[in-house]
């Protein structure tokens, strides 16, 4: 039986634990989920992408850097347009020096920046 007190309550509740840890099939399937609102399909690159230029808009302090994303795009051009957008101050190129720039962006997040370091 289903209760409250039930970790998943509301997604199975018990049986699906019980179902999970002892590998017994669930009679009905969870429903799949349903997009409201405005939606339109995304490839992950896009969804990155927007994410990121979301955070940038929202807050100055967040700022991009790694291997190619300023003039190049990023590798899989997950950073493309942020660097027509925000500027070389916020979508930085950086060596091939993986070490550093990721000690580059645990320094930055201590002196209260918010760095996306890509690798």
């Amino acid at each position: 039986p289903e209760s409250a007190a039930s970790p998943v309550a509301g997604a199975g509740g018990t049986a699906a634990v019980e179902a999970a840890t002892t590998g017994a099939v669930l009679e009905k399937p969870a429903a799949e989920p349903v997009a409201s609102g405005n939606t339109a399909p995304l490839t992950v690159r896009e969804a990155l992408r927007d994410a990121m230029a979301e955070e940038m808009r929202g807050d100055d302090r967040v700022f991009v850097m790694g291997e190619e994303v300023a003039e190049y795009q990023g590798a899989y051009k997950v950073t493309q347009g942020l660097l027509a957008e925000f500027g070389p101050k916020r979508v930085i190129d950086t060596p091939i020096t993986e070490q550093g720039f990721a000690g580059l962006g645990v320094g930055a997040a201590f002196g209260d920046l918010r760095p996306v370091v890509e690798f």
